[in-house]
């Protein structure tokens, strides 16, 4: 074996390069070191302070209360009050079910409960807090704080809730909360809210909580406190208080609302009651109504349910969105635009024969009364609502000059009332036709006579809404000043407790010669003293005006009507348009009632209650009551 020979001086010289690399590349590691030291703790030291503060300082917005409504009299119709809720963040829950059964044998977590969380889930983005439970008792709390441990995801917040203590009365006037959906936050984000809306789980949907959501949310507040790494709070460190909304007095007199809802009992239909002086709502009914308070904790999926598939439709406003043929509450209309236009004059006269012909047409159109009137003088077409005497005469009026003289009382269109909804209605004439059935063929598009008969007694193609008829009677009860209605009469400042009144807006002066004017309120007055509903109106103490209408639903072919072999659905609609007091009214109003029949029967007797509550403050006799207005 060969005798290996070690350069040590070649070894020397590796040994020392190596380690001169070493050393190099420690010294780059602790340059490295050094640079990023620099890097995180002086240039970017702002940065990541304002990190660690982020993590150990918590910004939770602090959610206003919201204002108070009440009538105009300072009862309150929709308040707030606070409770504990359980609630939720289904990301953080691996087995939410498995959580939820664990979670009922401390708490009582109904089906109702689940059901409704499941709705919310499914509306709802996968990290946000949700209800599980509303309103719990103390015991609940003190048994899920000492458990708390065992439930990660879930925790105890304490909450505001609306409260609506009359409950369905008045409900579709005053409206509802509910939680916000994503197209309510595209209308915060785009009306450039979302910062005030932080923190703030429920919306105004319907009525004045929605069409004054503005006046009523409030300015968002802010919490800052220190959390520890589980996000919990362990002390404040500052506060910027929010502002509560602003308190609003409508001018809705609540219990004539409830007389008025009281004497509907089961059957559909609507009310508006106005001021005819400032255009005031007094009375906003839609019956049947709802309860409010089934929606402010998310409304759960049975209870929708029945709402949304009733046949009675609960959650349809029949006074701004329910459109009816007027039947004979269009007369009186119908006669003031003849006097305007020259085709009648309070004495020119006709004679009825019991129904109306055109000459070569065999069709006749019958008048309610057999035999007919005899003669028929404008007065007595109102007071008696001939039919005959207006079947003539809108065969000699030209259909677009009647729709234009109602046009401008505010039939076919939004009365402007200041809560969403309303409808247009329809005022039939020869270019709404052509429209209505643009792709119809061209025979189906041409306006005939018939058409202009039928809508001479507020039949064929003739919708309004109660909305419209109370806005146009109150207009001729008011000398023809017609107001704009409206449901909010003041506001009170949050801050500063100031209360603004709010201004009334004439709607129009209409055109109209006061002579005429004075010739249809006779005969209104009329109405109620000797003609169509002087049963409702006798004994009562004061001098009222009105007109009673029936509107009928489908064709007899010839056969006399008879309420009780009709189904009850398919029986006419029941009418009655009025003022009180006759000499200087301070109430007008129009009533319906959805297959009452008769107007004289079903319609003016609930006028009759409202005028003595309201002139009188009179109740009605509840044996008579019970008699006179049961379904």
């Amino acid at each position: 074996m060969g005798t290996v020979i070690k350069n040590r001086e070649a070894e020397v010289v590796v040994f020392r390069r190596r380690a001169l690399f070493a050393g190099a590349m420690i010294l780059i590691g602790f340059l490295v070191l050094a640079a990023r030291f620099v890097w995180l703790q002086v240039i970017r030291h702002e940065h990541y302070h304002t990190q660690a503060e982020t993590n150990r300082i918590s910004v939770v917005p602090v959610v206003p209360n919201r204002g108070l409504i009440t009538d105009r009299h300072g009862e309150v119709l929709a308040a707030n009050y606070s409770a504990f809720t359980l609630e939720v963040t289904p990301s953080r829950v691996k087995h939410l079910e498995a959580a939820l059964d664990q979670l009922d044998k401390l708490i009582d977590i109904q089906q109702k409960d689940r059901r409704r969380l499941k709705r919310l889930m499914e509306e709802s983005k996968n990290f946000e807090s949700l209800p599980v439970k509303n309103r719990l008792t103390d015991e609940e709390v003190a048994r899920f704080a000492v458990n708390r441990y065992r439930f990660p995801g879930f925790e105890i917040k304490a909450r505001l809730f609306r409260n609506y203590p009359l409950g369905e009365v008045a409900s579709h006037a005053v409206g509802y909360i509910g939680r916000i959906n994503d197209a309510d936050l595209k209308r915060i984000e785009s009306a450039g809210l979302a910062a005030n809306y932080k923190g703030t789980e429920h919306i105004g949907k319907l009525g004045i909580e929605g069409s004054y959501e503005s006046e009523l949310h409030g300015r968002t507040g802010a919490d800052q406190v220190e959390v520890d790494s589980g996000g919990r709070a362990i002390r404040s460190l500052s506060r910027k208080a929010p502002t509560s909304g602003n308190n609003l007095q409508l001018t809705l007199d609540i219990k004539l609302q409830q007389v008025i809802e009281d004497a509907f009992g089961e059957r559909r239909g609507a009310l508006v009651a106005l001021d005819p002086r400032n255009g005031e709502v007094l009375a906003l009914v839609s019956k049947p109504g709802f309860d409010p308070n089934l929606f402010v904790d998310g409304i759960d999926p049975v209870n929708w349910d029945a709402l949304n598939t009733s046949l009675d439709k609960p959650l349809l406003n029949r006074a701004l969105r329910g459109a009816y043929p007027p039947g004979s509450t269009i007369k009186p209309f119908l006669a003031l635009a003849a006097l305007e236009s020259g085709k009648r004059t309070p004495s020119q006269g006709i004679s009825d024969p019991g129904f109306f012909s055109l000459p070569g047409v065999a069709h006749r159109w019958n008048d309610d009364k057999k035999g007919g009137h005899g003669f028929v003088d404008l007065y007595k077409s109102v007071v008696e609502s001939c039919d005959t005497y207006y079947y003539q005469l809108a065969a000699e009026t030209d259909i677009d000059k009647t729709a234009e003289f109602l046009r401008i009382l505010g039939f076919g269109k939004r009365t402007g009332i200041d809560i969403d909804g309303e409808v247009d209605g329809i005022l039939p004439s020869r270019a709404w036709k052509e429209r209505r059935f643009a792709r119809a063929a061209p025979d189906a598009r041409k306006w005939y006579l018939g058409d202009s008969i039928s809508a001479g007694i507020g039949q064929g193609y003739n919708a309004f809404t109660p909305m419209q008829l109370a806005h146009g009677i109150a207009a001729i009860a008011n000398g023809g000043v017609a107001y704009k209605p409206r449901m909010l009469r003041q506001v009170t400042d949050a801050t500063t407790g100031r209360a603004r009144m709010i201004e009334p807006v004439i709607d129009g002066r209409l055109p109209l010669k006061a002579e005429n004017l004075e010739v249809i309120q006779r005969a209104l007055v009329g109405v109620a003293k000797e003609g169509t509903s002087a049963r409702a109106f006798l004994n009562a103490g004061y001098v009222s005006a009105g007109k009673t209408g029936t509107a009928q639903l489908f064709g007899l072919k010839g056969e006399k009507y008879v309420e009780s072999r009709v189904a009850e659905r398919l029986r006419d609609h029941a009418w009655y348009v009025a003022y009180a007091p006759a000499e200087a009214p301070t109430i007008a109003l129009v009533v319906l009632v959805e297959n009452g029949g008769f107007g004289a029967t079903a319609a003016a007797p609930l006028a009759r209650v409202a005028f003595d509550y309201h002139l009188l403050k009179k109740l009605p006799d509840p044996a008579v009551k019970k008699a006179a207005y049961a379904p």
